[in-house]
């Protein structure tokens, strides 16, 4: 079964697997203590820090293990916040960020810091310039994703980097969706990772701080990981996570070359074999092993569990597979179509033939489950006395209102409007994608009793 899900967590690459169970004989015991067996883990520690620094392209001693990812991201945003409180409380991070950067900004929030969200265009990306301007002399930190984790975007690091460093703040960069994929970007003073994403054992995360940044560990102190990451190291994931590092970044240059080309085998093909789909993202600065695209007209969670009956496992941003009901927040950043949205995100080693046959499969999915919902071919458009409809949708999720929108919009004359009243978030941002995709006038959303109104003209 084609597992086409890396960028939420890649297969157990190999190389971890040889050296966790090699670490596990000789790395249980406690590497703070003098005697042999904790000399031997202290030795197997030092060496995956060693080896990890070398990948990521700093000192050992700026290196620390994390027990995740997040737990990386979220000591080194607090980390550097109190290292710099006397500078101020402003923090600036990207719209787009992964939730634990935008969690911890939250909370720096309501800790009565500020912080300042920078919008990205439609393809995902930061603007350089908006970025800068959004530094202030009291900006403590500022946070810029590698690459984003669902679209794939790739953020003007070095660009965003150095006006970072004219502006003398200091820039935290997660780059665990990048990592094992290409370069290291340049110019940041703090990084993330995780090692799941890149084919380690889960439960390790890295945070890297460049000496001369001004950190200070908030909350209870510890002795281990110079005192930025608390309780006992697990050596052997450690030592899995940082050979497994090594390794792919060794292999990065082939396979990615590789996974590029089936990637645009897939952005190529979509939108020519299902009607009604919108490919996200920028289809050239962008991860080499992510695509992600949207179905109009289709529930996420049903095209989702069609998908892995059919054999393949795939994610979604989509509201309707969400536990919070809204969209993600990276599609709603974007302000593109996140109804059916499928993200397809491709291991190390995946073979031509499994692309081929996902893309056999796709459009029979896709026509199964419109047709499920009832969203048939909108009749065509014919002259109507009415100059305007009200649409009910209220209580129904995506894409139930999309679907009401489409198949009356021919019912009223050219001119006139049709106004859809929802309560789902989702409407917010698909209805405005519907007309952007079928070249109709988004007048606007209004205040209605309940929910909202979402009114569109028809253009011809």
């Amino acid at each position: 079964m084609p597992y086409f899900d890396t960028a939420s967590a890649a297969p157990l690459h190999p190389v971890a697997r040889q050296a966790l169970l090699a670490a596990l004989d000789e790395g249980w015991a406690d590497p703070a203590r003098l005697y042999r067996e904790g000399r031997r883990a202290r030795l197997l520690l030092d060496a995956a820090r060693e080896a990890a620094a070398e990948a990521v392209g700093c000192r050992p001693d700026e290196l620390t293990f994390t027990p995740s990812g997040t737990s990386a991201v979220h000591s080194g945003i607090s980390g550097a916040l109190e290292g710099r409180r006397r500078v101020g409380r402003h923090l600036v991070v990207s719209a787009v960020e992964h939730s634990s950067v935008l969690h911890s900004a939250a909370a720096h929030e309501a800790r009565g810091g500020s912080v300042i969200e920078v919008p990205v265009d439609r393809s995902g990306a930061v603007d350089a310039g908006t970025y800068a301007g959004a530094l202030r002399e009291d900006t403590a930190l500022a946070c810029l994703q590698s690459a984003n984790h669902e679209v794939g975007t790739e953020q003007p690091v070095a660009a965003v980097a150095e006006a970072c460093r004219a502006a003398g703040v200091p820039l935290l960069v997660d780059a665990a969706q990048s990592l094992g994929r290409g370069p290291v970007p340049e110019g940041w003073s703090l990084l993330t990772g995780s090692a799941h994403k890149w084919g380690g054992p889960s439960g390790v995360g890295l945070l890297a701080v460049r000496k001369g940044v001004r950190f200070a560990v908030r909350g209870p102190a510890d002795e281990r990981e110079s005192g930025r990451s608390a309780g006992f190291e697990n050596i052997p994931a450690i030592v899995a996570a940082a050979a497994s590092l090594r390794a792919v970044r060794a292999e990065a240059g082939s396979e990615s070359a590789r996974l590029r080309a089936l990637v645009d085998r897939i952005r190529a093909a979509v939108p020519e074999l299902v009607p009604d789909v919108e490919v996200v993202g920028d289809p050239v600065r962008r991860l080499p092993h992510l695509v992600t695209f949207s179905c109009l007209y289709v529930d996420g969670e049903t095209l989702l569990h069609e998908l892995d009956r059919a054999g393949f496992s795939v994610s979604s941003g989509s509201s309707c597979t969400s536990s919070t009901l809204t969209p993600s927040h990276v599609l709603r950043a974007m302000g593109v179509l996140s109804e059916g949205n499928v993200r397809v995100s491709l291991p190390d080693g995946t073979a031509e033939a499994d692309v081929e046959r996902f893309l056999e499969v796709l459009p029979a999915v896709v026509a199964e489950v419109r047709q499920r919902l009832g969203a048939a071919a909108p009749a065509a458009p014919s002259p109507a006395p009415a100059a305007s409809l009200v649409v009910d949708a209220l209580g129904r999720r995506c894409p139930i209102p999309v679907i009401e929108l489409a198949k009356v919009i021919g019912k009223v004359p050219v001119g006139g409007t049709v106004t859809v009243l929802a309560d789902d978030e989702a409407a917010r941002l698909d209805i405005p994608a519907w007309c952007a995709m079928r070249e109709q006038e988004y007048v606007g959303e209004e205040p209605a009793d309940r929910g909202s109104a979402f009114v569109v003209r028809r253009l011809f």
